[in-house]
């Protein structure tokens, strides 16, 4: 019997956590990241009850309009401040919210699918 690796999705993969922060690939961020399918983006996001679209001009509004953002919101689950998630539905988005190792998973398993998200993850604090 033999063994194959999937594929792995195109653009940008969390292989791994360290201190506050992720791997990208070979790459170290020490806090927050931004991720779109094709892009890996150190982020300094507010304090949760600050999120606002402000807080994602990086990555929103794009074109093509993805499914949903994937919000990771640190060590724990947070919920957002319902006006930040109304914004994101307002643009014709869902939006997921998890912790972030929880999110940086999800983000590689919905990107071997080829689904079209885009994820905000907070530090590991």
């Amino acid at each position: 019997m033999e063994l194959f690796k999937d594929d792995m999705p195109e653009g940008p993969v969390v292989s791994g956590f360290s201190g506050a922060g992720f791997r990208v690939g070979n790459r170290q961020v020490d806090g927050g990241l931004l991720l779109t399918s094709s892009n890996a983006l150190d982020w300094s996001p507010p304090a949760m009850e600050n999120m606002d679209m402000a807080s994602l001009v990086a990555i929103l509004p794009c074109d093509p309009l993805p499914e949903f953002l994937l919000l990771g919101t640190g060590l724990s689950l947070v919920h957002p401040p319902r006006h930040f998630v109304r914004e994101i539905e307002a643009l014709g988005m869902g939006i997921e919210v998890m912790d972030s190792k929880a999110a940086a998973r999800a983000w590689g398993m919905l990107r071997q699918e080829d689904r079209q998200i885009v994820a905000a993850l907070m530090p590991l604090v």
